[in-house]
């Protein structure tokens, strides 16, 4: 298989944070209100039961312990604050604190990556949140500390996640789509008990909450973090993180064109910063590269198989794996 194109690859990539940012209209549209644990895990686990099935593949060794930790930080602690956060904070204030993503990613990455950071990063990730800012923040309010603790603790958990996904790589033969089904699987099942024991009994649905849960589960959640860790394996860590400010601003484009939200002159500014700190967030060295063909599908025809553990240095990690 021919390899990606860079642009191809990153414009491929930044797919995942535009479906994300469909997250807010499909949720207050259709789904039951007040059931955001419930709403994590039926994102969640669904998806990873379905990409383990079609990857065919289980972890093995020590992949056991570091699929769990993922999951657990792109995923079963990732989901919880991030709703949380959306609950006790008003209007866009959780987006706001979301966007500084690019600059716990590019403090991460210089400790566990060796992707120093430069003082074109720098200003771009402070740029980025800026124009989200402009773009979310509606009029000040009374900020409440644990809606603030809960987003940059979920900012903190993805950043994190992305790091240790770009430092771990994948053990040979194994593509994003296992890498995905395993993080989703073990963050759902993390949801879980948390969901049963704080929520209660699932709610009944309608076939339009149904409907809304079926996008979330394999649009918004199977194929874009499929397409979101595909990414992370072959683009650098700071070029992934900066397509995030694109979630937000697609909130605000769904908003104006399917709930009938008015975007001022402000927001459309900060839409303009926010969209070119993406852009030059993406200028850099690196190449699309993938040693281990994680774009194709494993045939399905083979029984079910464990990955490889991974060694001192994986084949090919060199090329996915800058620092190490």
């Amino acid at each position: 298989m021919a390899s990606t194109s860079r642009p191809a690859l990153i414009a491929l990539t930044a797919l995942a944070p535009v479906s994300w940012g469909t997250t807010y209209a499909v949720t207050t549209e259709f789904l039951p209100a007040d059931r955001p644990l419930f709403t994590g895990l039926v994102r969640a686990l669904p998806a990873g039961l379905l990409l383990l099935a079609l990857a065919w593949v289980l972890p093995r060794g020590a992949w056991w312990w570091k699929a769990a930790v993922l999951g657990a930080l792109n995923i079963g602690a990732f989901f919880p604050l991030l709703f949380l956060s959306a609950y006790r904070l008003p209007g866009g204030m959780a987006a706001v604190v979301g966007s500084v993503g690019p600059l716990f990613v590019a403090g991460l990455g210089a400790t566990l990556l060796g992707e120093r950071p430069t003082v074109r990063t720098l200003l771009t990730g402070v740029a980025a949140a800026f124009g989200v800012s402009l773009v979310v923040l509606e009029a000040a309010g009374a900020l409440d500390p644990v809606g603030v603790l809960a987003a940059l603790a979920s900012t903190a958990s993805m950043s994190t996640g992305t790091v240790l996904t770009k430092r771990w790589g994948r053990p040979d033969g194994v593509g994003p789509l296992a890498l995905a089904g395993w993080q989703l699987t073990a963050g759902g099942l993390l949801i879980a008990p948390l969901a049963l024991l704080v929520e209660g009994a699932p709610p009944a649905l309608d076939g339009r909450a149904a409907g809304g849960y079926l996008y979330l589960a394999l649009a918004n959640t199977a194929v874009a973090y499929w397409l979101w860790f595909r990414g992370i394996g072959r683009l650098t860590a700071t070029q992934v993180t900066f397509l995030g400010p694109l979630s937000p601003l697609t909130a605000a484009i769904v908003g104006w064109a399917a709930l009938g939200e008015a975007l001022t002159p402000v927001q459309l500014a900060g839409m303009a910063v926010a969209f070119g700190a993406t852009v030059v967030g993406q200028v850099g060295p690196g190449r699309a590269v993938d040693p281990l063909k994680a774009g194709s599908l494993p045939s399905l025809s083979r029984g079910w198989r464990t990955a490889a553990p991974a060694g001192p240095r994986e084949p090919g990690t060199a090329d996915v794996m800058p620092g190490r």
